[in-house]
């Protein structure tokens, strides 16, 4: 990670914010989220909106927002997304960010609140698809789809690569879910891009997996109907 000289300022909103969190506590939210298998070295089960609101107060400071993430609570990292400013944000820190989430709801706080507002937005979601471990391959997959839903501006061209890429993704079970959600969010970008979306999936019944034919096949069900239809018009 980048080294930051700290300066009082920001020590001291740091300070304010980690001694207010508790007030926003929810006992129920956070045991709910231990019985889901959601785990965090400290969870005060704060809600997001709650959060969104509480973040709303103070302006984008990427110091402020390194030493949140940093505290390792649930809340500070949620607040680390939300406050830092992506024209300041290094890939390396979206690296470490990623590495060092601790479940998807943080992965999907940082890639929704940050990643995709970054100028290497769609460099790191090539990038992290071809990973190695399932967080890092969950975070490229979602800012895929998050791209397709937020870059309408961005040619079609932009999002082409994706399809080499996938095919070998949708063997792995593990990324079903994600896999079914982003494509879907693709082919809502264009014309064009619904069409490619198409084609992989009908390229996926095709394939040697049991779990690709089985995301073909659901994919398939998911765009090829009237309501998705009629938003791609």
């Amino acid at each position: 990670m980048e080294f930051i000289i700290d300066n009082p300022e920001t020590e001291r909103t740091f300070k304010r914010i980690v001694s207010a969190i508790p007030s926003m506590q929810n006992g129920i939210t956070s045991t709910s989220m231990e019985q889901r298998g959601i785990v965090y070295e400290k969870n005060w089960g704060a809600s997001i909106v709650d959060l969104k609101s509480f973040a709303s107060q103070f302006e984008k400071n990427h110091l402020l927002a390194l030493k949140l993430w940093n505290k390792r609570w649930r809340e500070t990292m949620i607040l680390a997304t939300l406050l830092d400013n992506p024209l300041e944000a290094t890939e390396e820190q979206m690296d470490y960010w990623i590495k060092t989430a601790q479940n998807n709801e943080i992965i999907e706080q940082a890639v929704i609140n940050l990643f995709t507002e970054t100028p290497f937005a769609f460099a790191k979601s090539l990038e992290w698809c071809l990973g190695k471990k399932f967080p890092v391959k969950y975070a490229g997959l979602l800012m895929m789809g998050r791209l397709a839903l937020t870059s309408k501006n961005d040619i079609d061209e932009m999002f082409e690569t994706y399809f080499e890429i996938l095919p070998s993704l949708a063997k792995d079970a593990a990324l079903f879910d994600i896999l079914h959600r982003s494509v879907c969010q693709l082919a809502r970008h264009s014309n064009g891009i619904y069409e490619q979306c198409v084609s992989f999936a009908n390229s996926l019944l095709l394939i040697e997996s049991e779990n690709a034919k089985n995301l073909g096949k659901e994919i398939l069900t998911s765009i090829n109907n009237d309501d998705f239809l009629s938003i791609i018009k």
